[in-house]
């Protein structure tokens, strides 16, 4: 019972820390943050991959396939975002003047 009762105890712990945490960070930096913890996700999957070998139960296999589920989904939409946010600070091309019959100075005769 006493083990319940500081696992409780940590989570709700760590749920008030992040939470404390993630409010401070500026939205400047919720992308790149975002990006770091794809890695810490990854880590998470292989967990649960590696779990799913040792699970017994029919409850414990399932769980586990849903935690691995959301997990590639949160860890794959990360990357995703982070892939698009990094797309906004390429160089675009710039406009080619002969394509939209534009004179010398750039603009349209």
């Amino acid at each position: 019972m006493d083990s319940l009762v500081i696992d409780i105890a940590v989570l709700v712990l760590a749920g008030f820390v992040g939470y404390t945490v993630i409010s401070k960070v500026p939205n400047t930096l919720h992308t790149p943050l975002m990006s770091g913890t794809n890695a810490i996700h990854g880590i998470v999957v292989l967990g649960g991959l590696l779990l799913m070998a040792e699970s017994s139960g029919v409850l414990e296999k399932v769980l586990l396939v849903i935690a691995v589920a959301f997990g590639t989904i949160n860890v794959v939409g990360g990357f995703l975002v982070t892939d698009r946010m990094l797309g906004m600070f390429k160089a675009k091309d710039p406009p080619k003047a002969d394509e939209a019959g534009a004179d010398s100075d750039g603009k349209a005769g």
